[in-house]
This record gives C-alpha cells, sequence and structure tokens, in this order.
C-alpha cells in the first residue's frame, strides 16, 4: 500500500499533466524519444544494411527502419525515465517532458516499454530473428547496464559506447541473418567513434553531470588533460579502424582515401583539444565536428561497395 505521500505526489502528477494541452503533450511524447539522437542508431542502421545488401529488398529495409526507430525512441525514453530526478536537478535537462511535468513518469515508463517491444518484435517478424534479438540487447543494454552505471563509475562510457555501436549490426544482420567481418568493423568503428563525441560533450557539461550525481571522468579532471588525451587516443583508433576496410580488401583505394581525409577532419580538433588552453571551445568544435564525420565516412563507403 502506498504511502500518503506517494498518493500525493501521484495525484500531483496526474494533475500537472491534465493541465498540458494535447498539443504540448504530443510533442512532449515526440521529445522523449530524442529523435535526434535516434536518426544517428536508424542511419547507422540503415547503413550496416545497404553495406551488406546492395540488392536493398525494401521490405525488409522498411521494417529496419521502422523497427528502429521505435526501439531507439523507446531506450531513450526509458532513459529518462529512470534519470528523471537527476534530470530535473540539471540545468540543460531540467525542461525535459518528465521533469518539467509534461508527462507523468508512469505513463512515460508505459510508451518507452511499448516502444521497446514493438520495435524489437517489428525487426524479428519483418527481418529476422537474428536482427529482433539484437535490438532487445541494444535497448537493455543501454537501459539496465549503461543508465544505471554512469552514477557508479567512470568506466560507464566505455561500457555506453556497446549498445549505441550495435545498431550497424543490427541492419547487417537484417540483410544477412548473420554477422561477417565487416559488420563487426563498422562496429568497432561506432564504438570508438562514440569516445572523443562523448568526452567532448561530458567536458563541455561537466558540472551539470556533476550537480545531477553522474560519475563521469571529466568531473574529476580539474583542467580536462585526462578527458582531452583520451579523446586524442580513441580518434588515433578510430581513423586506424576506417583503414580497414580497404587494407583488408572489401573496399577500393577511393574509400581509402576518403577514410584518410576524413580522418584529418576528425584528428584535428582532437588534437586541439588537447594542446589547448581553452578546452569549452575546443570540446565543441570537436563535438561538432564529429557529428558531421560519421556521415562523410559511411555514405562514401556504401558506395563503394556498392561499386566495385
Amino acid at each position: 500500500m502506498s504511502s500518503p505521500k506517494a498518493q500525493q505526489d501521484a495525484v500531483t502528477a496526474d494533475s500537472s499533466e491534465a493541465a498540458v494541452s494535447l498539443r504540448e503533450r504530443v510533442n512532449g511524447y515526440y521529445e522523449l524519444t530524442k529523435p535526434r539522437l535516434s536518426f544517428m542508431s536508424v542511419l547507422t542502421a540503415i547503413i550496416g544494411y545497404l553495406a551488406a545488401d546492395p540488392s536493398r529488398d525494401l521490405i525488409v529495409l522498411s521494417s529496419l527502419i521502422i523497427g528502429t526507430s521505435l526501439a531507439a525512441g523507446g531506450a531513450a525514453v526509458l532513459n529518462q525515465w529512470l534519470e528523471r530526478e537527476a534530470d530535473a536537478k540539471m540545468e540543460r535537462t531540467k525542461d525535459r517532458p518528465i521533469p518539467s511535468g509534461q508527462i507523468i513518469p508512469y505513463n512515460a515508463l508505459m510508451f518507452g516499454l511499448g516502444l521497446s517491444i514493438f520495435g524489437s518484435y517489428f525487426l524479428y517478424a519483418g527481418a529476422n530473428p537474428l536482427s529482433g534479438l539484437l535490438t532487445a540487447l541494444t535497448v537493455a543494454s543501454y537501459v539496465l547496464l549503461y543508465t544505471p552505471l554512469k552514477k557508479l563509475t567512470t568506466w560507464n562510457t566505455l561500457i555506453g559506447a556497446i549498445p549505441g555501436a550495435l545498431p550497424p549490426l543490427i541492419g547487417w544482420a537484417a540483410a544477412e541473418g548473420s554477422i561477417s567481418t565487416l559488420g563487426w568493423i563498422l562496429f568497432v568503428v561506432l564504438f570508438l567513434w562514440q569516445m572523443p563525441h562523448f568526452f567532448a560533450i561530458a567536458w563541455t557539461y561537466r558540472k551539470d553531470y556533476q550537480v545531477g550525481g553522474f560519475i563521469m571522468l571529466s568531473n574529476a579532471d580539474e583542467n580536462g588533460a585526462a578527458v582531452a588525451l583520451q579523446s586524442f587516443v580513441f580518434a588515433i583508433a578510430l581513423v586506424i579502424s576506417t583503414l580497414l576496410p580497404t587494407i583488408l580488401g572489401y573496399t577500393s583505394l577511393g574509400f581509402g582515401a576518403v577514410a584518410f581525409i576524413t580522418g584529418y577532419y576528425i584528428l584535428r580538433p582532437a588534437w586541439l583539444f588537447l594542446i589547448a588552453e581553452d578546452r569549452d571551445a575546443s570540446a565543441r568544435r570537436l563535438f561538432i565536428t564529429s557529428i558531421f564525420y560519421l556521415p562523410a565516412l559511411l555514405i562514401p563507403l556504401v558506395l563503394d561497395l556498392w561499386l566495385i
């Protein structure tokens, strides 16, 4: 039996959402799915599919797009449901739908579970069992492993990069029903890419993360030297991994040239982040560059695989 305080909080939450207009509520549910972040997961899943299957079966591809969109959105919702108290404390997240009162926690939980389950099943039934299972694993590892670890250890970034790198494997599995070497190379590329990308975010919002109770490498790094060094080391590893498709004969020298050129453009801001006196500005530069870097690398990869 719930306590009087819990009952009062539930009534307050219900009243808060009831006071929100239908349009605002719909927009709140949409924002809960973190559409921009979810789009990146869907995009990399499509890249994995197209790299594995140039024939482009539209039925399977449609199942992949719909399934990963739903599952990625569901994972984002569940993440915010779990972190709703921390989000309410942080400046950059206090206006999110749950802490702002647009959406009550229970409704968000049901919404997130529904999207995650239906998205995984959509791939399981519309593509093949392996892609559906990988989708469910992505959601589970993101919500049940990465999210709680953010308050326990600085290793959370490294561990959280695993579910972040699984979408290309989902796409590859949807196309082939199995995963070959090039598929695993894409997984490694996505895994390594996330490190400088997220370290730049962690440094930019280090004060917010500390207020929210998250244990990030940037919290204990007074001048950012450790964060910047790891960003640069992982950026080097990333560039090396992007050359593997050409070295192993999967792509032409043309893609190798693309990987080398784009590698320069990700290494340069990572190096500036390492040597800069003003690491705030250099972290933002690295973050923005990392966003454009990924499609600039992966779209030519798919085109090269179609042409050779």
